[in-house]
């Protein structure tokens, strides 16, 4: 079953959002690959970038050679993530 486009972009921007913040923890780049698969796979997107960051909103660019679109997430839900990761002590060792 496929993802949904939506689930798989916001699933790519934590993981982007995990590696900036992260950028030595090889399983965050080994996630952030596998939803760039799902993406490209699924959904035939080849391009993917945050081009953009305000109080509230994080800005993604995706498409492919037929176009492009931006799409808005939540700042605070995209950053989740890596919030928890670095409260949590087991993966901060």
């Amino acid at each position: 079953m496929r993802m949904r486009l939506q689930d798989a972009l916001f699933n790519w921007l934590q993981m982007a959002i995990v590696v900036e913040g992260r950028p030595d923890d090889r399983s965050a780049h080994d996630t952030l690959d596998f939803f760039r698969e799902i993406l490209q796979q699924d959904h035939q997107i080849d391009q993917l970038e945050i081009i953009g960051r305000d109080a509230t909103m994080i800005h993604v660019r995706y498409g492919n050679a037929e176009g492009s679109k931006i799409q808005m997430f939540d700042r605070e839900s995209a950053e989740q993530l890596l919030h928890d990761i670095n409260s949590n002590p087991k993966y901060n060792s």
